[in-house]
């Protein structure tokens, strides 16, 4: 026996898997679930398969008597029988055994289905017939046993199950096929159901697009299934093709739903996209062709250019553009659409010439798409919203561009929020938008609404839905009130949609507008994916990678948190660098501050996105966090752990804005503009809200936030007076509204007078219906009535016969009072024209003129006829209602609602738009959407099951003004509380009436309103008001320029009035005030309320938890019959006071009562507020703080601590305490005025401590507290800084030999004062050649070498901890050249000081010594260059001889010796120095006397500071050895100093302006060259001091600078100066 396939795994038309019936197939899933039974189970079954088996095989193997049984099979029967068939149909197949696969799936008629998946690619069997992966599954099968039994040895076999992939295939295959099979099962069904057999239009074969020459025709065609038969209509450019307007040029056939649509000689202008729509009651389907028409080279003009891409190009010439009819400021609401239009005039006009026609919205250029069409006629642009939502509102702008210029035209739209589906439900929010989109996680922005419905938001819910489907699921279980979310969960590759809804104590917003599509994946791979992909090969190929050694990923990198609010904290860190070949996930753990406790927060699903939220976190707690990788090889190493994050919001919400300021604008807008909120972070925008003066309710002017701080708001009510507030947000949410601006009345335009027209006929015929042998006509009222009420019409009709009228018949005898009227007994096919005449009670009019030609055939279309009868009343400012009658011809089903349509009067026919998106089905609507000032028409069109009809006639053009004088219906509740309605009219004429109607419609039946009527007045009274009376409730007068009003009486309206007229039959005393609760002097507790009218005879209940209070000593009662005052008064409040207190007042019938319930925290809160007032008073009554403990800082930075006392006398004391120990502040305290001083003169850190001052005499003692330390010391020392910046003065420029310095005086600096200087509004870095300090009371900054870079505004800013203060100076131009030439100029003066000659160490003023000896004096010299030195002796010049000796050693030592001294060598002498920077001089007095014998040469030097160094040895051998020596003071008399020369080319006349300046600096040297002198080892004696030999050491005697002298050396005698001598 040859093993094959069984059955049921075949997928041939032959074994077709619907042969089980449902019950076989129960059964089979249930015997294959079930566990394996007993041997003995399996062995009868095995032998009743065994003998279903032979019964089968005997019926030569057709299955299909399967189906034909109604009882139950067996499964082990099915598996058998199956198996055996398929062995059988193996054998008589004629099909080769190694025939070609199919993978095509068909059904029994052979039809192909689908495809299926190939289950097995080995071709190896078993003996037994069956496959190894076929022996796998049916193993436990009764029919395996059975077969085993049949065909093998009886050997029994346990084998395990094994499940392998081909298995899995197999089973998603079945799966595929039953599913297909049961979807056509249904099809077929609904496809027999005859209830089921309409359905919507489908294109059988669509419009092909053409490329035709110009001037030949070209011919669209298309066929259109669908029932009803669907209604087509051609489209150009969005445009309907109407072949009546263009007569030869369109034609369009319909024949056994082909529809064509024909063009003959085409033209340039026909190049367009072409749009035929198919339509009917079960949808409306699309199909679009484009037609290029092109022209012959030879036909272009010679005069321009050869067209490049389609448009003339623009050699040479100039384009003036015009924008005409442009659009307004548009109001609309979500959901709408709205269409924005303007024309366009460009001279010269070119035909084939298209300007670049642009829109934008808030600046940003729109792009096409399911949102906004966007469509160019040629001379008109239009901008199509087709759906409106929030983000559509702003500022549109139309830019027309041609290569000459550009032309722009721009105003505002409004859109407001829908009706909610939940009454006080907010407002959608609106901008939602994806960021930061990775494998899993994403976060959606969004933006708040303006309107919040009346309570404050509680939250935001996000959803989502995955692309391909149309389910939303809930991203978040509780509301968030942050206006962004991180989603967490995405399944990676999958993209997605979200929106948003918010939330009150109302329910639920409607859904905002869905985002951008944003798909999970890794940002990478999506960069990778905007390249260039490979084609579609229509394979998917799995390969099987050889397994490699896995790798444990490394830490990640730079893990931060990138956001923290209270709900939730986001992560992000990069991947590791060790992470192996394959993919990587991550577990992220937290810990809060200050533990070691790790927690895994993603323990089941490791996250896919280097991204994470967490949410559920404790608000106020520190957490840290850390993160891991994790692959199959293993988990790795943490990442390093964030620093502590608290849980809460960053964001602040921002402060409310500042000033609001209104001005007017036009006669229905108001320019508002305010200051913008401080320190907001993160600043979305603001919401305006106005409110009409008095109504305090605020509506949003705008519903998408503006950023700037001015707006025009626009739709206001002319004449009425508004206020305006302001509102800004982020993402934290929306701040305080700021302070109501001052009201402004909305100025209105000066409108027109009354129009009145003559006295016309009739006019505006046409027709509604029409049949084979009638017409039903319709006109409009005539303009005048002639003074009297018109009694009727009367209609005429003459036929035409190739265009040439015939005699007029009358249509009616008796004069019709409709004006519609049913022509009969017409001829088909035959054309008429109508006339038709008014009469009144003076006569019949003349006729209108003659109607347009009419066919009279009978109308077959399914859409219902025009409406008719058209009438505009109640006509407002921006408001009126139009009436109008439902169409006679009402197509193949009834009429179920009417559209209507508005456009301006002036506008093209394309301005047409539509008013209500959603049909109504009354016969009236009240249109809310006019501008005042603008004149309307309005048409109407009415639609049934088969779709929307023609529209109507339009009205005549209506101009949208409240004219003087208009009244509106008042409601009245008299004392008996009777309801009526009432309206007035000034404008009467002796015909005119009043008339009520009922939803316009007239009211007849006085069975529930009875109407009265006096002079210019009529009441219509409600006899029974009830539910049946809600409804529209409408007053006109006639004879009268359309003076009318309604009044809407809805359940809300009726429910006030029910309670009106209950308060007015069953009055109550009015209260100013209800029962209140106060407190008095001593704690006392005082309820009292306030009527507002009640008589003497009023009488008052007193009433606790239901029991009645009398006058005693816990209260006491009053009642003030003149204020109405009435008050209880108990002395203090104990536990069993706890509980409700009510105040019932009684007056004649009139009764009222007030209650105030004192329980639980209020009635505690009470009971301690009068304790401690009780407290309070007792303190009183001693010594006591009138103001506790303060602090004041004087203008001179001095704190003073102060408080006021009260209840003082003579005994009284006041100590002062710091930190617990005493201060001495004021002794005695001044009693008039009560103020105690403590005075801080110069406060510094020290001085923080908690300041204490006890009051305090034999009557008790009262203690205040001040805490300046920490905050309270920053406080204070702020303000000192404050007053220390208030003080400083304003920069100045001094320039210095160093650069230039900038400074400013402060009446008082103090070290801890933080300032800051600043360079072209940055932070100066200090450096070497810019440093900053203070001197006393002045702040400087040193600019040391100024350069270029170095001018600019330079200001220092004084840090007082709130606002600072600067002080600023321009240091540029005129003012830092002329600092940098006084710099300059100081410069050089300074060089010259510092270098010019002089004489650094002095000379005594006298020196006398005995003749015949030694004398020796030295001096320092000092100068760059090196100076010239020139010794005088009674100002002669001194030349180095024998005698004398001048030397100057290193430049810096001159020495003078005079080897012998005798008589004639007495005398002034004068050593002079001098080079090209000036000149100095030193003098001194040589007495010579008697000779005593030889002392030795006395030594007379000075040291580099001028201190004369005296010793008995010879002059130094080198200037540069030491000099030790006693040393005296320096006695210097210095020559005035020389000025340097000017050269030789000088005129002489400059001499006196030099000497003059040689004796100021002179003068100048003198003062500054004097120094102090170490004192010398002398005695006084007069004027003269001898210098005594002092007393020296073997070393002293020897010094090492001083070289010994061949002479001895003899001490002098030096007389000092008169300087010396004060000294």
């Amino acid at each position: 026996m040859s093993g094959s396939t069984p059955f049921y795994q075949k997928h041939h038309r032959h074994y077709d898997r619907g042969y089980r019936s449902k019950e076989l197939e129960s059964a089979v899933s249930q015997y294959q679930s079930s566990s394996s039974s007993s041997y003995a189970a399996r062995r009868s079954s095995s032998r009743a398969s065994a003998s279903a088996s032979a019964a089968l095989s005997a019926s030569s193997g057709h299955v299909v008597a399967l189906h034909e049984r109604t009882t139950p099979i067996p499964c082990s029967y099915t598996r058998l029988s199956s198996s055996y068939s398929g062995l059988e149909e193996s054998r008589l197949s004629p099909m080769p055994k190694r025939a070609k696969p199919t993978y095509l799936a068909m059904d029994k008629e052979n039809q192909i289905i689908g495809y299926v998946v190939p289950i097995f690619r080995g071709s190896q069997e078993y003996a037994s017939g069956f496959s190894d992966t076929e022996e796998a599954r049916v193993k436990e099968s009764a029919g395996y046993m059975a077969r085993r039994n049949l065909f093998t040895s009886g050997l029994e076999m346990e084998r395990t199950e094994q499940t392998s992939r081909k298995v899995s295939m197999r089973e998603s295959a079945e799966r595929i096929s039953l599913s297909k099979r049961i979807y056509e099962n249904e099809e077929h069904h609904k496809r027999m159901n005859k209830d089921s057999l309409m359905h919507a239009p489908e294109f059988v074969i669509k419009p092909r697009s053409h490329t035709v020459w110009e001037k030949q025709c070209v011919r669209l065609h298309c066929t259109v299934s669908g029932w009803p038969d669907p209604r087509v209509v051609w489209y150009k450019n969005n445009v309907t093709i109407d072949p009546m307007a263009h007569p030869g040029k369109y034609k369009l056939e319909s024949s056994y739903n082909v529809h064509s649509l024909e063009i003959n000689r085409c033209d340039f202008d026909d190049t367009a996209q072409y749009r035929v729509s198919a339509m009917n009651s079960k949808g409306e389907l699309s199909s679009f062709a484009s037609i290029v028409v092109k022209r012959f080279k030879g036909e272009v003009e010679e005069a321009l250019p050869m067209p490049r891409h389609g448009l003339i190009s623009e050699y040479g010439i100039t384009f003036d553009t015009h924008i005409v009819d442009g659009f307004g400021v548009s109001f609309g609401r979500e959901g709408e659409t709205m269409s924005l239009g303007a024309t366009v005039i460009i001279s010269p006009n070119l035909a084939r010439y298209q300007p670049e026609v642009q829109w934008y919205r808030d600046d940003v250029l729109l792009q096409p798409s399911k949102w906004c069409h966007m469509h160019w006629s040629g001379d008109k642009a239009t901008l199509t919203l087709t759906h409106l939502n929030k983000e559509d509102e702003g500022l549109y702008t139309l830019r027309i561009t041609t290569k000459s210029k550009y032309e722009t035209y721009s105003a505002y739209v409004f859109v407001r929020d829908a009706d909610a589906e939940v009454e006080g439900a907010p407002g959608a929010p609106l901008d939602v938008k994806c960021q930061d989109a990775n494998k899993d996680y994403v976060i959606v922005t969004w933006k708040q609404p303006a309107v919040d419905g009346g309570s404050s938001i509680l939250g935001y819910f996000v959803d989502r839905c995955e692309v391909g489907t149309t389910h939303w699921s809930q991203c978040n279980d509780t509301p968030i009130k942050f206006a962004r979310f991180p989603v967490t969960g995405l399944v990676e590759g999958r993209s997605y949609t979200f929106r948003v809804r918010a939330v009150n104590k109302s329910g639920m917003s409607r859904p905002s507008r869905v985002s951008e599509v944003v798909a999970a994946m890794d940002p990478a791979d999506r960069a990778r994916m905007r390249g260039t992909s490979a084609p579609w090969t229509g394979q998917i190929i799995v390969t099987e990678e050889e397994p490699a050694e896995g790798v444990v990923p490394g830490k990640p990198k730079e893990l931060e948190v990138t956001e923290a609010t209270k709900n939730y904290v986001v992560l992000s860190w990069k991947p590791p660098g060790e992470r192996g070949h394959e993919g990587i996930m991550y577990y992220v753990e937290k810990c809060v501050s200050g533990t070691d406790s790790w927690q895994r927060v993603n323990t089941e699903i490791p996250v896919k996105s280097p991204r994470f939220a967490l949410f559920d976190l404790a608000e106020g707690k520190a957490y840290s966090f850390r993160v891991r990788c994790c692959n199959s090889a293993g988990v790795g190493e943490p990442s390093e752990a964030t620093e502590a994050t608290t849980v809460g919001d960053k964001l602040d919400i921002p402060s409310a804005p500042g000033r609001v300021v209104p001005t007017r604008n036009t006669d229905t807008s108001v320019v508002v503009s305010w200051e913008a909120s401080r320190d907001a972070k993160e600043l979305v925008g603001y919401y305006i809200e106005a409110s009409i003066v008095g109504s305090n309710k605020f509506e949003p002017c705008n519903n998408k936030p503006v950023k700037g701080t001015r707006f025009i708001c626009h739709g206001l009510v002319t004449g009425e007076s508004y206020v305006f507030r302001v509102k800004a947000l982020n993402a934290a949410g929306l701040s305080e509204c700021s302070q109501e601006s001052e009201a402004i009345e909305v100025k209105a335009a000066i409108g027109g007078g009354i129009p009145h027209a003559s006295p016309t006929p009739p006019y505006g015929i046409s027709v509604l219906e029409c049949v084979r042998d009638s017409m039903v006509l319709a006109w409009k009222q005539p303009t005048f009535i002639g003074g009297a009420d018109i009694t009727g019409y009367f209609v005429d009709y003459r036929e035409v016969i190739n265009g040439v009228p015939g005699t007029w018949h009358e249509a009616n005898v008796k004069a019709v009072s409709d004006r519609a009227y049913r022509v009969s007994d017409l001829k088909e096919n035959r054309k008429y024209q109508f006339q038709v005449r008014a009469a009144n009670m003076a006569g019949v009019g003349i006729p209108s003129l003659p109607s347009g030609t009419f066919v009279c055939e009978e109308w077959t279309i399914a859409v219902p006829g025009p409406p008719h009868d058209l009438q505009v009343t109640e006509v407002r400012a921006n408001t009126l209602v139009l009436l109008y009658k439902p169409p006679v011809y009402q197509g193949r089903d009834p009429v179920n609602g009417f559209y209507i349509d508005i456009k301006e009067a002036d506008a093209e026919e394309e301005a047409w738009r539509g008013v209500n998106e959603k049909a109504v089905l009354t016969n009236y609507m009240k249109i809310k959407t006019l501008k005042e000032g603008e004149t309307y028409v309005f048409r109407v069109r009415a639609q049934n099951k088969a779709g929307v009809g023609k529209a109507s006639e339009p009205t005549e053009p209506v101009l949208a003004e409240t004219k003087p004088g208009t009244t509106e219906i008042v409601v009245d509740v008299d004392d008996d509380g009777v309801i009526s309605m009432n309206f007035a009219c000034s404008n009467l004429t002796p015909d005119s009436k009043f008339v009520w109607s009922k939803n316009y419609e007239e009211i007849t039946d006085d069975t529930r309103i009875t109407v009265a009527t006096s002079g210019g007045k009529s009441k219509a009274t409600f006899n029974m008001l009830a539910e049946d009376d809600i409804g529209i409730y409408s007053c006109a007068v006639t004879h009268t320029d359309g003076a009318c009003s309604s009044y809407t009486l809805s359940a809300e309206e009726l429910k006030k009035l029910l309670e009106l007229s209950h308060d007015h039959k069953f009055p109550i005393i009015p209260l100013k005030t209800e029962l209140a609760v106060e407190l008095q002097e001593k704690g006392r507790i005082r309820f009292w309320l306030q009527a507002e009218k009640i008589s003497a005879n009023g009488k008052i209940e007193y009433v606790f938890n239901d029991n009645s209070l009398s006058q005693g000593e816990k209260y006491k009662m009053n009642f003030n019959k003149d204020t109405g005052v009435i008050e209880m008064i108990m002395e203090s409040l104990l536990p069993e006071d706890e509980g409700t207190f009510t105040f019932q007042l009684q007056d004649g019938k009139a009764t009222n009562q007030s209650s105030l319930v004192l329980i639980g925290d209020v009635f505690k809160g009470l009971q301690k507020e009068s304790a401690f007032m009780r407290k309070e008073w007792h303190r009183k009554q001693g010594p006591h703080f009138v103001e506790y403990l303060s602090y004041e800082v004087t203008p001179e930075c001095c704190v003073i601590l102060k408080c006021k006392v009260g209840n003082i006398k003579k005994e009284t004391v006041a100590l002062w305490y710091k930190d617990g120990r005493e201060v001495k502040g004021d002794e005695k305290l001044t009693f008039t005025e009560g103020v105690l001083n403590l005075e801080i003169a110069q406060i510094s850190k020290k001085d923080a401590g908690v300041y204490e001052i006890v009051l305090k005499d034999d009557r008790g003692q009262d203690t205040s507290t001040l805490n300046l330390t920490e905050q309270g010391f920053r406080d204070l020392m702020n303000e000192v800084f404050s007053n220390i910046a208030n003080s400083s003065t304003a920069l100045k420029i001094q320039s210095t030999d160093e650069g230039i310095r900038l400074y400013s005086f402060v009446s008082y600096y103090n070290e801890a004062l933080q300032v800051t200087w600043h360079h072209k509004d940055s932070a100066i870095a200090f450096t070497d050649r810019i440093k900053s300090g203070v001197v006393g009371e002045q702040l400087w900054l040193q600019i040391t070498e100024p350069t270029e870079k170095d001018k600019g505004k330079y200001a220092i800013e004084f840090h007082d901890g709130k606002g600072g203060l600067k002080r600023t100076v321009e240091l540029s131009g005129q003012a830092f050249d002329d600092a940098y030439a006084e710099f300059q100029r100081l410069k050089a003066a300074a060089i010259a000081e510092r270098n010019r000659a002089r004489v650094a160490g002095g000379l005594p003023d006298v020196v006398t010594i005995q003749e015949l000896k030694a004398l020796n004096l030295t001096c320092n010299i000092s100068g760059e260059p090196l100076p010239e030195v020139v010794w005088l002796k009674n100002e002669r010049e001194i030349v180095s001889d024998g005698h004398y000796v001048m030397k100057l050693e290193a430049g810096k030592y001159a020495s003078f010796t005079i080897t012998t001294v005798n008589t004639t060598d007495s005398g002034k002498y004068s050593i002079l120095v001098k080079n090209k920077y000036g000149t100095e001089s030193a003098d001194f007095t040589l007495v010579v006397t008697e000779g005593k014998g030889d002392l030795g040469v006395t030594s007379y030097l000075t040291d580099a500071d001028g201190n004369v160094i005296i010793g008995c040895k010879s002059r130094p051998t080198t200037p540069t050895e030491r000099r030790k020596s006693v040393t005296g003071k320096k006695m210097q008399k210095r020559k005035d100093s020389v000025i340097l020369q000017k050269p030789p080319e000088e005129k002489e006349g400059k001499k006196k302006e030099e000497k003059k300046m040689e004796d100021k600096t002179d003068a100048l040297s003198k003062t500054t060259d004097k120094k102090k002198a170490a004192p010398a080892v002398a005695s006084r004696v007069g004027k003269q001091e001898t210098l005594q030999q002092p007393t020296t050491t073997a070393d002293e005697a020897k010094p090492d600078d001083v070289p010994t002298s061949e002479k001895p050396t003899e001490k002098p005698q030096i007389n000092k100066g008169k300087n010396d001598q004060d000294e």
